[in-house]
């Protein structure tokens, strides 16, 4: 965890050394009750395995494994977790009031080579006692995961942070979000306008329009996620960072010819 009293390493530097958002250190979030942390748990598992379930149907799900909950509380913990169902309907990621929007670029477009387009998203990380939110910034193409960073609140910030490392590499020609509020800020689209990078967002409530990222998130749950009990922000971390690097380099993908991510991107 975090030292603030360390010596020699200042809270800036050990929140960069974590790839943990610069604000979340001074941000305290609301906490949720543990009868929420369990439901939180049990809501991500399903929407993995039934993506196309809205509030109706994870409210019924949840009453028939035994939890009396209502659906606004359903609705809510959703909206927390930044997920929602696959099929057009009213959404959960609104942008901000007065900020700009775009059209949706990638439709029937021939995407055929690193750096035409780069995609990025958020996802809910559970931990033991509570759960932290992670960006990354994914090229299309190969499936590389450029850049990645956590938080504990939905702020703009941390999603900057991720979108700035990325582009100390490379740029892309397209960049593709949803219509959440980070990414429609003013000071996340102005970084990529600042670039003459075309923005892309997806129509609302259609989370398919970013489906490469999507299905980064089940694997980063299957293959990582689940099969841990993270108890600190050190140790999600670590094992995000560890497993990052492990698709990146080393996870073969059927649909990369059974080549690494990093293969692609970078060439042989």
């Amino acid at each position: 965890m975090i030292d603030p009293g360390h010596d020699h390493i200042p809270v800036i530097s050990q929140c960069e050394l974590l790839g943990l958002c610069r604000s979340s250190y001074y941000y305290q979030p609301a906490a949720e009750t543990p009868l929420n942390l369990e439901l939180m748990r049990v809501i991500d598992e399903q929407y993995l395995k039934m993506p196309f379930y809205g509030v109706p149907r994870m409210t019924h799900l949840l009453r028939n494994m035994g939890y009396l909950i209502s659906h606004k509380r359903v609705e809510r913990l959703m909206r927390v977790m930044r997920i929602q169902a696959i099929y057009p309907k009213k959404n959960l990621s609104k942008p901000d009031a007065g900020h700009q929007k775009f059209p949706y670029l990638l439709r029937e477009l021939d995407i055929n080579r690193p750096d035409q387009v780069w995609a990025t998203d958020i996802t809910y990380i559970r931990m033991r006692a509570g759960f932290l939110y992670l960006v990354a910034v994914m090229d299309w193409y190969s499936r590389y995961i450029l850049s990645w960073r956590l938080s504990n609140s939905l702020d703009t910030l941390f999603c900057i942070e991720a979108l700035e490392e990325a582009l100390v590499k490379r740029q892309p020609e397209i960049f593709n979000s949803d219509q959440g509020s980070q990414f429609t800020s003013d000071n996340f689209v102005g970084v990529l306008q600042g670039r003459k990078i075309r923005i892309s967002m997806d129509g609302r409530g259609r989370a398919l329009d970013n489906i490469m990222i999507e299905r980064l998130w089940r694997s980063v749950k299957y293959e990582e996620v689940y099969l841990k009990e993270y108890q600190t922000t050190r140790e999600t971390f670590e094992g995000l960072r560890g497993y990052i690097h492990f698709y990146n380099t080393e996870r073969l993908h059927q649909s990369l010819g059974y080549q690494p991510p990093a293969t692609i991107y970078f060439g042989p």
